[in-house]
């Protein structure tokens, strides 16, 4: 036991920092210009929470299906699993949370946008994906082509679908399941490699869950009322 509680993160990290950001090099140029329309998709998101019809919803849920089955084939199958092979099983997952966003939205359409406080807030998260997470590998001296962008990278697509989801009507706690579990993931792996920007998906994970609960007590306080 004792043994044990010498190791620490970077112990089992099967890969160095230096071949982790070249993957995201080589995988953007290898896929480019589908930033494009990504970003495309992002924009539309905002455009959907924010006006629209009663079929908002279902074009949302159809949005975030799609590049969750992105991420899930293009980085963490085909790539990420060449240097980590539990990325074999994080695509599962994504695969997964792609097929519960087709369900729940566009089958059941319950991820009508809502209009609170929380709602804009999930927007203000959106935003933050689409805007800020890309600049993050520039400002940390890494060059713009291996910045992560929603839609294409699994962080900023996992932060912009929590960001959706909290800006719903009503909160769809078990589409948060495999969103929040990355943020974990993904902050442990960057954590293990000493990144700065560690912190930001564990943290975003905290925010949706106090979020996600104050939306659903202020729900319940008036529906009592």
């Amino acid at each position: 036991m004792s043994v044990w509680l010498t190791y620490t993160l970077s112990d089992f990290l099967l890969f160095s920092p230096r071949t982790y950001y070249r993957l995201f090099e080589l995988y953007n140029r290898a896929v480019w210009p589908a930033h494009v329309p990504a970003g495309a998709l992002g924009i539309a998101l905002l455009v959907l929470l924010r006006r629209g019809g009663a079929w908002r919803g279902r074009a949302i849920a159809g949005i975030l299906a799609v590049v969750w089955l992105w991420a899930a084939w293009a980085f963490l199958f085909e790539r990420y699993a060449t240097i980590n092979w539990a990325a074999s099983y994080f695509a599962g997952a994504f695969a997964v949370q792609a097929l519960l966003l087709a369900v729940s939205g566009l089958v059941l359409n319950r991820l009508t946008p809502g209009a609170d406080g929380a709602s804009r807030a999930g927007i203000a998260i959106l935003a933050f994906a689409l805007l800020a997470q890309p600049l993050l590998a520039p400002l940390l001296g890494r060059g713009w082509v291996t910045a992560e962008v929603f839609g294409v990278a699994p962080d900023p697509t996992v932060a912009g679908t929590i960001g959706a989801l909290l800006a719903a009507a009503r909160v769809p706690w078990h589409l948060l399941v495999v969103p929040l579990l990355w943020c974990v993931v993904s902050g442990a792996t960057l954590w293990a490699m000493d990144a700065p920007e560690a912190p930001l998906m564990p943290v975003l994970a905290v925010i949706a869950i106090c979020i996600a609960a104050w939306k659903a007590i202020a729900r319940g306080s008036g529906s009592a009322a």
